[in-house]
């Protein structure tokens, strides 16, 4: 399902795009693509707010296809029912990890280091998604950049769910050694909760991190 809701979703917009009209190349029950779901939000909606948005205007587009298409005895109500109950299920992300962990700086200070693991669909598993370190780290970007990384992976059909990881902190204000400290510490804690491992959960590297934080994992 993930899969096909990309194709369709994908060669509905070329096709549109291409004609240089979108309104008539959807079907009549995807008025609800004028109604953006973020809009009832301030005028600044957040990252995550947004891709659900996103998501829903395709949804809408791709819904009456998605029920033509169900290959089942169910009534036409019914296909409609699992289709939108199937939806409703890929949209949200479904773990979300925040922890906060203490490191001994190399001048013998102590400090408090936040991190963040989101994964957003184990539809196929393991997850897969990339670790990185800012100080603009948040809840909502790893859960809207996990969401996108399910919905990327679905398209070109990479059997994996989407995740996606970060610590926040500036690597300039940290020494290798004290990098060392938090990557080893952050990945204990993704340990405890189940929320890294070969066939559950496998990092990669993203924004300031690379193949040395990788070997450190």
């Amino acid at each position: 399902m993930y899969r096909y809701f990309g194709e369709l979703l994908s060669r509905g917009a070329g096709s549109a795009l291409a004609s240089g009209c979108v309104e008539s190349a959807l079907p009549a029950s995807a008025a609800l693509m004028r109604v953006r779901q973020y809009s009832e939000q301030p005028d600044d909606p957040n990252f995550f707010r947004m891709v659900e948005g996103f998501f829903d205007r395709g949804a809408a587009i791709v819904q009456d296809k998605l029920v033509e298409d169900l290959k089942s005895r169910e009534t036409p109500e019914q296909k409609m029912k699992r289709v939108k109950g199937i939806l409703r299920i890929i949209k949200p992300c479904n773990h979300v990890l925040s922890v906060s962990f203490p490191i001994k700086r190399d001048n013998g200070e102590w400090e408090v280091v936040e991190g963040y693991r989101a994964q957003h669909s184990q539809h196929r598993t393991p997850c897969k998604g990339g670790i990185r370190y800012s100080e603009e780290v948040s809840v909502d970007e790893v859960k809207a950049l996990a969401s996108l990384m399910t919905y990327k992976c679905a398209v070109v059909d990479v059997p994996f769910g989407g995740a996606k990881a970060g610590v926040k902190i500036n690597v300039k204000n940290y020494s290798d050694n004290e990098l060392e400290k938090i990557t080893r510490r952050f990945t204990i804690e993704l340990a405890k909760k189940g929320f890294i491992g070969p066939g559950i959960d496998v990092p990669a590297p993203d924004m300031s991190t690379g193949e040395r934080e990788m070997s450190w994992i």
